[in-house]
């Protein structure tokens, strides 16, 4: 294997998406040869070179493996926690393989996950300009109004940046469908709370063309190819 870049060579040996690796990188926990290094850019030689994270050593590339999960609340998108902490990956843990969510839901929220231990894909589903949309079903604490679609469909701030759904639909009495686009952190609880309605419960259904459907909460099953292909389609 020719040398690539740190970052790369960790995203492609599935410790993380490429944008995780590099924040590991910048972090201080990534050594190569004994020693700390905290430039992404360095070229490394996975079968030469010594890699570690946290101390621990990462293995040439692997069998890649793709699972989609429906998340259960109560659960953190993240490789380490506390002893309260419940971790999505503590759901597969007999599953044999150095996993990673692609991307991330809150504690809070439920539904569509997807699990890999591929960094590349990861990298390609979360990257911006993949434009791949996220659907999202929320309960409210009141019943939705006119007045209130329009006011989410107006959008609002969150994070400096303003935000604006690209479709909104009331299911039913105090239910709504949301899609958004790239998906800044609590989004689409921050866009309820700018118009006046408090979310029950939030979960998402839909990544690209890639429907959650009936799979139960908690449980998860690999992803088939043409899956793989449906995150990239409208």
């Amino acid at each position: 294997m020719s040398k690539q870049r740190l970052s790369k060579a960790l995203a492609g040996a599935g410790v993380a998406s490429r944008r995780a690796c590099e924040e590991l990188i910048f972090s201080g926990v990534v050594k190569v040869n004994g020693s700390i290094v905290k430039v992404p850019q360095t070229l490394v030689d996975l079968k030469i070179d010594l890699i570690t994270v946290h101390d621990q050593p990462v293995q040439q590339t692997e069998a890649k493996v793709y699972y989609l999960l429906n998340k259960p609340t109560g659960f953190i998108c993240s490789s380490r926690g506390n002893s309260q902490s419940k971790l999505v990956l503590d759901l597969f843990k007999d599953e044999g393989h150095r996993l990673f969510t692609v991307g991330r839901l809150d504690k809070d929220t439920s539904g569509l996950l997807i699990v890999t231990n591929d960094g590349h894909f990861a990298n390609e589903v979360i990257h911006p300009s993949a434009n791949i949309q996220k659907e999202y079903l929320v309960k409210t604490d009141q019943e939705v109004s006119h007045d209130h679609l329009i006011a989410i469909g107006h959008g609002t701030l969150v994070e400096g940046t303003f935000v604006k759904p690209i479709r909104v639909q009331k299911v039913r009495r105090g239910t709504i469908k949301i899609v958004i686009g790239e998906g800044k952190k609590r989004e689409v609880r921050l866009l309820l709370d700018a118009a006046g309605l408090k979310v029950e419960s939030l979960a998402r259904i839909r990544v690209g063309g890639l429907q959650l459907g009936a799979l139960p909460v908690g449980s998860w099953r690999p992803l088939t190819e043409k899956e793989k292909e449906l995150i990239f389609s409208k």
